[in-house]
C-alpha cells in the first residue's frame, strides 16, 4: 500500500470554516466536507467556504488537494431544506442557483493546475457526486456507493454529471444510472471505470493521504498541464490533439522540474521535483 511507503505529514490547521474542515498536511491540503448531520449535503455557507478554502490553498502554493467528507458520507448533494419547498405559485429559477454555485465550483476543479483527489468514504449523491466526479483520482471505501438522485425529485443530472458520467461508463451506463436512480456500489463502479480505485474502509483514508502525498512531490507543472491536455481531448480531433501536446511539451521542457528529472535519471537518483 501506498502509506506504507509514504509517510503521512501532520496537519497544520489553515483557518477556522463552520462547513469544512481545511488542514496542511506538507505539500497538499486536505479539504473534509464538515456537515456530517446533514450528510454533508451542500448550502450556501458551504459553497462560499469550499471555494476560499480551495483559492487559499492554491495562493499558498499547495501542490494537491484530497477532499473528502466528514461522518458516514462523502456529500448527499443539495440541501433541499435550505430552499423553499416549491409549490404552484413558487417555481424555483435553479438556473441562477447552478451559475452562481456549482457551475463555478466544477469548472475550478476541472481547470485547476494541481491534482484533486477524492476520497469518497460514504454515499455520493446528486451534486455530491458530480463534485466527486469533477476530481481527477477518485478513491472509494468499500462500503460507499454512487447515486445519481436526480430524478428521485424530477430533476436532470446536473454539476457536470451529464458530461462526466457518459465519458467514464459510457451512454448504456449512465442513462441506467441516470433514469433509473439506483445506488452504485464502490466495487462496482471501479469495474465501470468511474472511479480509479476501491479500498477497504478502513484503509480509505491513509490509501488516499499517501496518493496526495506522492502526488504533491511529482513535477507539479507538467500535472497541471497534463490535465490540460486530457480534459481537451474529450473534444479534439487527433490532429489538434498532437499540436496542443507539441506545445505543452514546450513548455515542460523550460521548467525546473524537467531539468531534476533528466538529471535524476541519468545520476541514478530519485528526482526532487519542486513543482516550478
Amino acid at each position: 500500500m501506498l502509506s506504507q511507503i509514504l509517510p503521512i505529514a501532520e496537519p497544520v490547521p489553515v483557518m477556522t470554516y463552520e462547513t469544512i474542515l481545511c488542514e496542511t498536511r506538507g505539500d497538499y491540503t486536505q479539504i473534509t466536507l464538515n456537515r456530517p448531520n446533514r450528510m454533508n449535503a451542500f448550502n450556501v455557507p458551504m459553497h462560499m467556504e469550499l471555494r476560499a478554502a480551495l483559492a487559499e490553498a492554491v495562493e499558498g502554493g499547495t501542490r494537491a488537494i484530497l477532499l473528502t467528507g466528514a461522518g458516514r458520507g462523502f456529500s448527499a448533494g443539495q440541501d433541499l431544506q435550505e430552499r423553499e419547498p416549491p409549490d404552484a405559485n413558487n417555481r424555483p429559477d435553479l438556473r441562477q442557483f447552478l451559475d452562481k454555485w456549482y457551475n463555478p465550483l466544477v469548472k475550478y476543479l476541472r481547470e485547476l493546475r494541481i491534482p484533486v483527489i477524492t476520497a469518497v468514504n460514504g454515499v455520493a449523491a446528486g451534486a455530491g457526486m458530480g463534485i466527486a466526479l469533477a476530481s481527477d483520482i477518485i478513491v472509494a471505501a468499500r462500503s460507499a456507493t454512487f447515486l445519481q438522485a436526480f430524478a428521485r425529485v424530477g430533476l436532470v443530472p446536473d454539476a457536470g454529471s451529464s458530461f462526466h458520467l457518459p465519458r467514464l461508463v459510457g451512454l448504456a451506463k449512465a442513462r441506467g444510472m441516470a433514469m433509473l436512480a439506483e445506488p452504485i456500489p464502490a466495487e462496482q463502479a471501479e469495474a465501470w471505470g468511474l472511479i480509479w480505485k476501491c479500498v477497504d474502509d478502513d484503509d480509505l483514508m491513509s490509501e488516499s493521504q499517501a496518493l496526495a502525498e506522492r502526488l504533491s512531490t511529482m513535477p507539479t507543472v507538467a500535472l497541471g498541464l497534463m490535465k490540460q491536455s486530457l480534459n481537451a481531448s474529450l473534444q479534439n480531433d487527433l490532429a489538434t490533439q498532437m499540436d496542443m501536446e507539441r506545445d505543452l511539451q514546450f513548455i515542460c521542457g523550460h521548467t525546473d522540474d524537467y531539468l531534476e528529472g533528466v538529471n535524476a535519471f541519468l545520476e541514478k537518483r530519485k528526482p526532487a521535483f519542486k513543482g516550478t
